[in-house]
Parts: C-alpha cells; sequence; structure tokens
C-alpha cells in the first residue's frame, strides 16, 4: 500500500498535511459506490443496454478511481482506469456490449472491495488482479464494432493548459489553504497557486490558477474532498485581450460542475441516496451511547411513576400532571431516538441479486428475484444478525424450490422462476416472506424421510407438522450432496437463530406450486412493551407481544397427567401448565399459594402454554439488558431489566418456554 503522510511535500508547502484523516470518508463512499455499480450491472439486459445506465456505472468507477488516486491507491486506480476506460467505450459506443463484459466487471468489483479491505487492514486481498486487467483489455480486440459502425478512438492525453479554478463561497475561507496543500501533495493534477480576486468578486469566493493536464471531471471529484462539488467552478485563463472583468461575474463560458443527468428508472434507485445536504454520516457508537442514555432515561421515569403512586391526588396534582407530561414527552424522544437504528431492508435485499445469478449459473437455472417493501425499516443489530438466515433461505429456494428450465416447461410454467422476497410490518413486528413459485415440498417423501431417520411422529399428522421436520437438525431429502445444499445443515440453524431473535419462522408450501417460508421479528431488540407479573418475591417479565390472555382458572379446569404434569381447560383446548416457581426455583418466604390459580397463556411457533404465576404487576416498557454478555446465559431466560425500584427483572423467552423439554 502506498501511504501519503503528512511529510511528502513538506519542502514545498511549508505546512503538515495528513491525508489518513480522510480515509474513512473514502473507504464509505467507495463502497457504496461499488455496492450501486453492482446494481446496475445487474440489471443491464443482454442487449444493447441503456445509455443512461452505463453512464451510471462509470460515475460510479470514475469517483472510485478519484478518490483512489488521490490517497496514492495505486492498485485501485489502476484496475478502475481500465474499467473505466472499457465503460466509457460503451457508452460512446465504441464496442458492443455482451455478458461476458457483465462478468469481469462484476469480478472486478470483488477484487475492488478485496484491495480495500485490505488497505482498511484487514482481509486477505484480491486473487489474479492482472488476469482482469487483461481480460477487459482484450475486450476491445475481441468486442464487435457497435451497430453504428463507429471505430474504435484512442484517447490522447489533455495538453497542459492554464484555468481559473472558484472554490466559494465559503463559510470557512481557510478551506482554500487546503486546496493548494492538495495539489501539492498529490503528484500530477498540476501547479495551484492563489490569486487575486476578480472586480465584485464575493469576498467569501477564493480564485486560483491553476495549470494543469488533468480531466475536469477527476479535479472537480478530487477537490470536493475538501470543498463542497456546488461551490467549484471552472474556467479559461483570461488572456491580455481580455477585459480584466472577464470571470466569474460576467457571461463567459464558465464550466460549473452541473448535477447529475436525470437517472434512468434502474439507475435511479442507485444514485438516489446522492443528494448529501439532508444527511450526515454518525459513528454506530454514537448513536448506540445515544440508545443506551435513552434507556436509562426510560428507568428513570419509571422510578418516578412509581414513586408519584404513593402521592395523594389532591396534594400534588401539578407533580403529577407534570409527570404525565415527561411520560408522554419521553415516549415521542424515545420513538425518535430508536428510529435513528432503523435501517431499510434494501441493505440486505439488494445482496441477493449477485448471489442469486452466480448460483443460477452454476446449477443451470433460469431466476428472476422480486423484492417487494425495500423501504421496511428494521433495527440496525437486527439486519446484521438477519442475513445469513435469508440468504440461507434464498440458496434453498433456488437449489430445492425452483426447477431446471425443461422442467418447468414441461410442467406448464415459464422456462424462468421467480422468487419473491417481501418485507411488511404488521403491528409491532415486521413480516419477512421467502416465496418460490417451484415444485414445492413433496408430503409424504418427507415423512417417509423422517420414519427412515428413526424419527417420532404425532398421530394425526398435520402438514405443519410435516413442514416442521423441514427444521429438524440433520433432516435433508437431497438425494445428492453439493456444495450448495443436501448434508442436512442449515434450516435448523436457521430456525434457531431466528429464535435467538425473538421472532419466528413458518413454512407453506402446495406440490407443484411453490413454498413459502414467513420469518416474523419484533422491529427493535432494545426496548419492549412487557407484562410483568410476580412469582414469590421475585419479577418477570413476559413479552407483552407473545402474551395471549390471563384468567384465574377454577379448580374443576385443571388436572393433573400421571403425577408428573398439569393441564388447564382453556374453552375447549387442554394447555400444559408451566409453574414458574419450579422452573425458576423461586424461594419463598412462607406465604400461601395464591388460589384461585392466576395463569397467563403465552404462544410461540403456534404453540402455547399457560404460566402459572402468583400476580399480574401491570404493564410497561422495560429497557432489554444483555444477560449473556453480562453474565452468562441462563436457560429459559432471554435477558433482563431494572425496574423502577431498581430491583433486577428477568426476561422470560418465551419460545423456549413452550417446548416440552424445556419444563
Amino acid at each position: 500500500m502506498t501511504s501519503l503522510s503528512n511529510t511528502q511535500g513538506s519542502g514545498e508547502s511549508g505546512a503538515n498535511f495528513d491525508l489518513t484523516q480522510f480515509y474513512q470518508v473514502f473507504f464509505e463512499e467507495a463502497g457504496e459506490s461499488l455496492a450501486g455499480m453492482e446494481q446496475l450491472l445487474l440489471e443491464l439486459g443482454e442487449g444493447a443496454p441503456d445509455d443512461e445506465a452505463l453512464n451510471a456505472v462509470f460515475r460510479c468507477a470514475h469517483s472510485i478511481k478519484g478518490g483512489a488516486a488521490t490517497f496514492g491507491f495505486e492498485d485501485v486506480t489502476s484496475l478502475t482506469h481500465v474499467m473505466e476506460t472499457l465503460l466509457d467505450k460503451l457508452r460512446r459506443h465504441e464496442l458492443a456490449f455482451n455478458a461476458r463484459m457483465v462478468d469481469v466487471l462484476l469480478a472486478s468489483g470483488d477484487a475492488l472491495r478485496a484491495m480495500l479491505a485490505v488497505h482498511q487492514g484487514g482481509g486477505e486481498g484480491p486473487g489474479d488482479v492482472q488476469g482482469l486487467i487483461d481480460t477487459i483489455q482484450t475486450f476491445d480486440s475481441d468486442g464487435r464494432p457497435a451497430a453504428s459502425g463507429a471505430a474504435t478512438v484512442a484517447v490522447a492525453a489533455q495538453p497542459e493548459r492554464t484555468v481559473q479554478l472558484l472554490a466559494g463561497p465559503l463559510a470557512q475561507p481557510d478551506l482554500a489553504d487546503d486546496l493548494v496543500t492538495l495539489f501539492k501533495e498529490v503528484g500530477g493534477l498540476g501547479r495551484l497557486e492563489r490569486c487575486e480576486a476578480l472586480p465584485g468578486q464575493d469576498a467569501q469566493t477564493v480564485r486560483f490558477k491553476l495549470v494543469t493536464s488533468t480531466d475536469d471531471d477527476e479535479l472537480l471529484d478530487l477537490c470536493c474532498f475538501h470543498v463542497p462539488r456546488d461551490q467549484l467552478a471552472l474556467a479559461p485563463w483570461p488572456q491580455a485581450e481580455v477585459d480584466p472583468g472577464y470571470g466569474f461575474f460576467e457571461p463567459p463560458p464558465v464550466r460549473v460542475a452541473a448535477p447529475a443527468p436525470a437517472p434512468a428508472p434502474q439507475a435511479e434507485k442507485v444514485v438516489a441516496a446522492a443528494a448529501g445536504e439532508t444527511t450526515i454520516r454518525v459513528s454506530v457508537e454514537k448513536v448506540d451511547q445515544l440508545i443506551n442514555l435513552m434507556g436509562e432515561l426510560v428507568i428513570t421515569r419509571a422510578v418516578l411513576a412509581q414513586r408519584a403512586d404513593k402521592l395523594e391526588l389532591g396534594a400534588h396534582q401539578q407533580l403529577l400532571s407534570g409527570l404525565a407530561d415527561l411520560e408522554r414527552t419521553t415516549r415521542h424522544l424515545q420513538d425518535a431516538v430508536m428510529s435513528i437504528r432503523m435501517i431499510p431492508m434494501a441493505v440486505v435485499f439488494n445482496r441477493f441479486p449477485r448471489m442469486l445469478r452466480d448460483l443460477a449459473g452454476r446449477l443451470g437455472k433460469q431466476v428472476e428475484l422480486k423484492t417487494v417493501g425495500e423501504a421496511t425499516e428494521l433495527d440496525k443489530g437486527l439486519i446484521e444478525k438477519i442475513t445469513d438466515p435469508l440468504t440461507h433461505l434464498i440458496r434453498n429456494a433456488l437449489d430445492h424450490g425452483i426447477e431446471q428450465p425443461h422442467e418447468r416447461v414441461a410442467a406448464g410454467k415459464s422456462a424462468q422462476g421467480r422468487i419473491t422476497l417481501s418485507a411488511q410490518h404488521s403491528g409491532g413486528s415486521i413480516l419477512i416472506e421467502v416465496r418460490d413459485d417451484g415444485k414445492g415440498l413433496d408430503r409424504d417423501r418427507i415423512v417417509a424421510k423422517a420414519r427412515a431417520n428413526g424419527m417420532i411422529l404425532p398421530e394425526p399428522l398435520t402438514d405443519q407438522d410435516v413442514w416442521q421436520l423441514i427444521f429438524a437438525p440433520g433432516f435433508s431429502t437431497a438425494e445428492v450432496v453439493t456444495d450448495v445444499s443436501g448434508r442436512g445443515v442449515g434450516m435448523d440453524v436457521v430456525k434457531r437463530n431466528i429464535l435467538a431473535l425473538g421472532g419466528s419462522v413458518s413454512l407453506d408450501s402446495v406440490l407443484g406450486v411453490g413454498t413459502r417460508v414467513q420469518v416474523r421479528l419484533p422491529l427493535t431488540l432494545a426496548i419492549m412493551d412487557g407484562m410483568t407479573v410476580g412469582v414469590g418475591d421475585e419479577i418477570y417479565v413476559l413479552p407483552l407481544a407473545s402474551v395471549v390472555e390471563s384468567f384465574q382458572a377454577s379448580t374443576a379446569a385443571v388436572k393433573t397427567l400421571a403425577c408428573t404434569s398439569t393441564v388447564v381447560k382453556v374453552r375447549d383446548d387442554w394447555l400444559p401448565v408451566v409453574a414458574l416457581e419450579s422452573l425458576c426455583a423461586v424461594q419463598r418466604t412462607g406465604e400461601a399459594v395464591v388460589t384461585p390459580p392466576i395463569m397467563v397463556v403465552v404462544a410461540s411457533e403456534g404453540k402455547r402454554v399457560a404460566l402459572l404465576v402468583d400476580a399480574l404487576l401491570g404493564q410497561q416498557q422495560v429497557v432489554v439488558k444483555n444477560l449473556e454478555a453480562n453474565y452468562r446465559k441462563v436457560q429459559n431466560i432471554s435477558g433482563a431489566t431494572i425496574m423502577g425500584d431498581g430491583r433486577v427483572a428477568l426476561i422470560l423467552d418465551v419460545a423456549a418456554l413452550v417446548q416440552p423439554d424445556s419444563h
């Protein structure tokens, strides 16, 4: 890696200047450009691509090249230069487009990611980069002439010229000195010197004389690391015979950095985020600190509310009214703070088109990915943890669900299959669906495989019981083990990871029609609405979304089976009873057990149990603290929280409680 230190050129500038302070901004912007370029490349058709789509891809490569050249990342610059040359010839119709070019450009994008990871201090580096460069350069000879008959034209290097660069109006005029230092630090850009202002020029606008052979776009790309691009302008240097007023404030042929052309539909969603004037970059650490402070505020409000309940209403009316206003404002503030961590599902969805394209090519299948609800937002922590389970579900949909083209045609379907990935808000949760129009699941085959494996199956065996067998550890109906699937490792892990996030997963399928997998997740893991219950002197919290109902059971409704287990009749169903006293080993101080017994029905994964408790204490928002990170993993417990009186309450893991082997 070539690094530009703050000592380079110091003899000329007389000032230290460290470009490494801008590394992180460059890496983030380069990552966004690579993601946008990949998405655009995947949308290019097999025929002649849209000109604006090619222009958008070119701009992505050009932006990465400009930043890499500034920081001296020569490997990145070399690869993006040949990519840029190919894309430039394509958009000028000097070469005929073909699908092989997309493959090589996508591989080049992967190589650039690896290079940037190395410069960031991690990663193993790319593979055969020179092979990619050679392949791209062979397109000059392999590519057929475009339909217009335009010949390939070698672009000559620009001659050295003198121009004037105008920067402003600048809120901080010292930024102009950074531009001078930049040109001294980065060789090959040209010679920049500050000069006198033009007559009538704004006092906050700085004028420079620039002698350079660098392309205008590249100059502006580099300068905008210090000065916003809309505050930069290039114009010819006035000659002696030209009126001294010629320049920025008369009508000369000034070249102002124009906004990008209106994007085509396929490019619009990639470049729409470029409006940086309405957004700022904030580190995740600062956001997490804000979330933690918000949690402390919720706890403090709960403390005040609990103490206020003991006050006499008439004597403290104003205080109680103020506390009510505080509760309402805290709720609004909490919603606003939590929304900062919310990220659109498009961040996850955009990873899958490339994966499906590569996998479909290996399997010889044709598939179209349709995404719905990309703007639906989910907490950042959940976004990071749900990516792997969704990846496995989509791979399964293509490998096990979508048939080969000739099989689909024989079944009366189109040769190209479809996988639909959707997200939507549903109550206080987010519902994610992965659907395919493939061959579906064969019920009889799954049952036969389960029995052959020695699995004990319930009677009668419903469809849902059969579909749940797919999530059993080691279960697979694949006849051939491949590097894609067939080892029976994956779906059980998918379910386990989703349950660990407080979510649920269900599956439906129709033979010959397709399969649908639904994943339901909470919107956030930081703060939740809960029901507090008492057992002895202990307090436990149940996620409110899992609570079905609470009631006092009559003696006749409770039955004991084989002296080991208890059930309770709830309407027409008999539900197993879980006594929290014995499950959590609560030590009583001698008080009598409540009669008739109080029970809370909770549900997860379509199963229900009745929890036996001593008291229902109420509903409130609780701040979830990670128990495993601060102590260790505890069976049947998903976390902890601090109550208004300072006591610690454990949050029960409902998904674990409904499993027969957990109690």
